[in-house]
């Protein structure tokens, strides 16, 4: 195993322990020399002469390669022993859209693609590594101005570069009556996390369907608008996602069409109380019964927000390395997670959620949703805490205590990232990281519980334990199987490669596809969309190709390739 060096720059964060983190989690997680490699179909000598001009247009300090390029890897990649890490050419980090703009320019002149991020903290799904060897790491981290909070409205307009932390502390700091969700990890942006559909735990959570009105830039260099935020001057530019004629915010959700660089995003109003709530059940069947339960409840808006629930093992990765729960190679035995589960006093399965709003009213839900569980899960455990601020007055996010707060209320933390640690060995050493299954499940309890027991039986077959959660939506579950693993150990590695391709088959036989994608699998999930001869992947390249005709923006991203791509063999030796 091996380091490197922490090349001089400027850091990604002013938060020292989000900075020294990330620098630790990238730096220490390198095995193997960093190779250079020239973005596909160009010349040493071309190279060089865009280097230059990418340096003119944003700084010299501000375009990276060699060994300054340890942060634009996947810290968790499972192959990097084996010479298969994806690797940029180097890193280029404009502040404003006028720089951005240049670099596209630049990089269109040269035909060098862009991998463009916001925070690159996408972790198991890639980070900032490239779905393309050799393209230019864009990095957007460096346009971080918050351009607007409304407190009267609820909504945010931010640039890619802010993050939920960043965002939090300035309503905190102008004592804005908002809420923003966040993730279970405060370091990622708001923008980036938004555009890939990632999910938070407030009344917002869906990020994605709260955004309102989003400037995105072309491969063009053109800027556009969408919704109100199109007509000059429009006071709702934030306040209503009408539009005339097609809406288009959708064109730029997990995709390769553009680059968008301002986002209106809705936020919860403070509200004048918050209940905690939790539920949980012991037994492992007993998933049939939590989501028969809670799903119609999701849909008739008893509970409004969303549901969490993970599983016992999850917790236990929070605990502490999984050699000090259970010494043994194998699956940890039922007997000893029923141990566990009573030292602990948790479920199997173990539910949080809030209520948001009015003490009396959010009293009420409450006192419904215990005569709706006493009836339908008398064996569980509903369990419910009231935090409130004095009538007419709003309640305090940092007045409510662990683990009844944190991201529930809004509040960012790192507080999820230490379970990557739970198959490192407990004497010290390996590398903790994870690698995601995460499927899109109808929220049906039969359904759920047959994916769980699938689920169970692979990672078992591998001396994986079935490490697990999911976030109920109305009428759907995202479930998201975990991997966690020892990077430096090779049967980790190989069973995790094994887990998540069984995963994967068995998910494409009930017609399940995923939320979102490593790098190194966005084709594969691409070809489950297959109606018609793949008629929905030939109309986004459509398009693609007549946005970006000489496809530079983000390659391969979600299986979108560009016509240069598509038709060049020489080019497909990168991927």
């Amino acid at each position: 195993m091996m380091g490197l060096p922490v090349i001089a720059h400027s850091a990604a964060y002013t938060n020292e322990e989000y900075q020294s983190t990330h620098l630790n989690l990238f730096k220490n997680s390198i095995t193997t020399p960093l190779k250079p490699v020239l973005p596909p179909g160009v010349t040493q000598y071309a190279f060089d002469a865009a280097i230059l001009r990418y340096m003119a247009a944003v700084g010299h300090e501000q375009v990276l390669k060699g060994n300054a390029l340890s942060e634009y890897i996947d810290p968790y990649e499972l192959w990097e022993s084996e010479g298969k890490r994806r690797m940029p050419s180097a890193a280029v980090r404009p502040k404003t859209v006028e720089e951005l703009r240049k670099v596209l320019e630049i990089s269109n002149e040269y035909s060098i693609p862009v991998w463009t991020f916001s925070r690159g903290k996408n972790l198991g799904y890639g980070g900032p590594a490239p779905r393309v060897n050799g393209s230019i790491a864009l990095d957007l981290h460096r346009m971080n101005r918050i351009l607007e909070v409304n407190g009267d409205y609820s909504y945010a307009v931010v640039e890619p570069g802010v993050t939920f932390t960043e965002l939090y502390e300035y309503c905190v700091k102008h004592k804005l009556k908002v809420w923003p969700s966040v993730p279970s990890l405060g370091w990622g942006s708001v923008v980036g996390n938004t555009v890939d559909r990632g999910t938070g735990f407030t009344p917002t959570a869906t990020h994605h369907q709260h955004i309102c009105g989003l400037e995105a830039m072309l491969a063009s260099g053109e800027l556009v608008r969408t919704g109100q935020f199109a007509v000059s001057g429009s006071p709702s530019s934030h306040l209503s996602k009408f539009t005339f004629g097609p809406s288009i915010e959708g064109l730029f959700l997990q995709s390769n069409l553009g680059i968008v660089t301002k986002l209106g995003i809705w936020l919860t109003p403070a509200p004048q109380a918050f209940l905690s709530c939790s539920f949980d059940m012991p037994d492992f069947d007993d998933v049939e019964t939590i989501v028969d339960v809670f799903g119609p409840l999701r849909r008739d808006g008893l509970l409004p927000n969303t549901v969490y629930v993970s599983n016992l093992v999850e917790w236990l990765g929070m605990m502490g390395k999984r050699e000090e729960l259970w010494p043994e190679s194998g699956p940890i035995p039922q007997w000893r997670l029923k141990e566990l589960q009573k030292q602990l006093d948790i479920g199997y399965w173990n539910a949080k959620f809030g209520l948001y709003g009015q003490r009396d009213v959010i009293q009420a839900h409450f006192d419904e949703l215990k005569k709706i569980v006493g009836q339908k899960a008398p064996k569980g455990r509903l369990r419910g805490q009231m935090f409130s601020a004095a009538d007419g007055e709003i309640l305090d996010a940092e007045s409510i205590p662990e683990p009844h707060g944190g991201f529930f209320v809004g509040v960012p933390s790192l507080w999820s990232l230490p379970m990557v640690k739970f198959r490192l060995p407990k004497d010290g050493g390996g590398i903790g990281a994870h690698y995601d299954y995460s499927p899109i499940i109808p929220s049906s309890g039969k359904t759920v519980l047959e994916w769980v027991r699938t689920a169970k039986k692979i990672c078992e077959a591998e001396s994986f334990d079935l490490f697990c959660d999911f976030f109920m939506h109305e009428r759907h579950v995202i479930f998201v199987n975990m991997m966690t693993f020892d990077k430096t150990n090779k049967e980790h590695r190989q069973a995790v490669e094994t887990i998540f391709h069984s995963l994967f088959a068995e998910g494409k036989k009930r017609g399940f596809s995923k939320y979102r994608s490593h790098v190194n699998t966005m084709d594969l999930v691409a070809s489950l969309y297959d109606f018609n001869d793949y008629a929905y992947r030939r109309f986004v390249e459509k398009i693609k190709d007549a946005l970006d005709p000489n496809g530079i923006l983000s390659p391969g991203k979600q299986g979108i390739w560009p016509r240069r791509f598509r038709e060049n063999e020489k080019l497909k030796a990168h991927l």
